[in-house]
């Protein structure tokens, strides 16, 4: 495990101490350390290559000059496990990583003790660390894809939010306009009774009045035609 120094950070992955480069050189995946006494430096060389391609090492700039980290080939023991073990649950609790849901801070711990553990496989068999490569980079994938998926339906998610808005204001303002359509023929129906009732009044009163000028022309007829007969019957009996 790496407590970081100048410019890396912690990483629960074993890396080499820190090595300055020149800026100028060609920059090799690793800087090449005195030939190991395993007797079996080619092998060790090609483990080295791997382990680069697999966690490429860390490079930062401090003081103006150039530092580069590569992860270590040291083989693990089991004392090496079980402390990476606790440093693991050391992070979580100093980091204070959800036990449940979703974490990105529990995410990477767990995602460099997985890389860690590859290291390890790595150094031991070459084969085993190259598969857990394969398992790791579908399961990154995969956390892709669902991550990609959960953002496009929040996103789809906020369009539909959007448009329900927008439809309920289109809505409102609907039935706000309605509303006032139905105040103003309510208006009109109101004026037209009063109309109506004028002109029902209107026709009652002339009616009556009808009557009454009919009545009295009849009343002044009766009366004339009394006269009249009154006078016929006069002349009549002066004749006698």
């Amino acid at each position: 495990m790496d407590e970081g120094g100048g410019g890396t950070t912690f990483s629960l992955v074993r890396y080499n101490n820190p090595v300055l480069i020149d800026k100028e050189e060609d920059k090799s995946p690793r800087v090449k350390s005195a030939p190991p006494s395993t007797g079996a430096p080619e092998i060790r060389d090609e483990t080295e290559e791997i382990l680069d391609s697999i966690l490429p090492p860390r490079e930062w700039e401090e003081g103006g000059r150039l530092w580069r980290q590569s992860v270590s080939s040291t083989p693990a023991t089991r004392l090496d496990v079980m402390n990476l073990q606790e440093q693991l649950d050391l992070k979580l609790q100093q980091r204070q990583a959800r036990e449940t849901g979703i974490c990105q801070t529990r995410r990477e711990l767990y995602a460099q003790c997985f890389d860690e553990l590859i290291r390890q496989s790595t150094i031991n068999c070459t084969e085993r660390g190259l598969l857990l490569l394969r398992v790791r980079d579908e399961l990154r994938m995969t956390l892709h894809a669902y991550q990609t998926l959960y953002e496009s339906s929040i996103a789809f998610g906020i369009r539909k939010a959007l448009q329900a808005e927008q439809g309920k204001t289109d809505m409102e303002n609907y039935i706000s306009k309605l509303e006032e359509g139905k105040t103003g023929l309510e208006k009109e129906v109101s004026d037209l009774k009063i109309t109506c009732q004028m002109v029902e009044k209107r026709a009652v009163e002339q009616k009556q009045a009808e009557e009454k000028k009919h009545v009295e022309e009849l009343n002044f007829l009766k009366r004339t035609n009394q006269q009249l007969k009154s006078q016929l019957e006069g002349i009549i009996s002066q004749k006698k």
